[in-house]
């Protein structure tokens, strides 16, 4: 089986962040990392060159397969900042509804910046998916 593009490194999650080009949004993923730190109680570590993640589980493939991937992770983008979330969390869709501007992908949740969405539900939506990410697949 091949080796899985995104894993893990040793690159620094600050540099990363601090070559943003954009201000407001090198802002706002300090914010998210600060957030996601909060519901993981984990440090921030790139996986492959542009995701930030936090903490650590197998993902499992519905073939069986598995890898090694974040509990949960963001990337700035050029057009959005993409958090990789669990969209099984309880009440995600309603909790959507009064989240304010953003888009939506599988297991991603799109915003252009913070300043567009209610950061009390964003950050309600990170801490759920963690524990829902946590708790044991049956």
């Amino acid at each position: 089986m091949a080796e899985p593009k995104t894993q893990k490194t040793n690159a620094s999650v600050e540099a990363f962040l601090e070559n943003i080009p954009n201000e407001q949004t090198r802002a706002d993923c300090f914010e998210i990392v600060n957030m996601m730190k909060q519901a993981t109680k984990a440090e921030p570590a790139m996986w492959g060159s542009s995701i930030v993640g936090f903490g650590e589980h197998m993902l499992t493939y519905s073939n069986g397969s598995q890898l090694p991937w974040p509990l949960i992770a963001f990337s700035p983008r050029k057009q959005y900042i993409t958090l990789y979330i669990d969209p099984n969390i309880k009440g995600y869709e309603s909790r959507l509804k009064k989240l304010g501007k953003y888009s939506t992908a599988k297991v991603c949740l799109y915003i252009k910046k913070l300043a567009d969405v209610d950061k009390k539900v964003l950050k309600e939506i990170i801490v759920d998916s963690v524990k829902m990410t946590k708790k044991p697949k049956r």
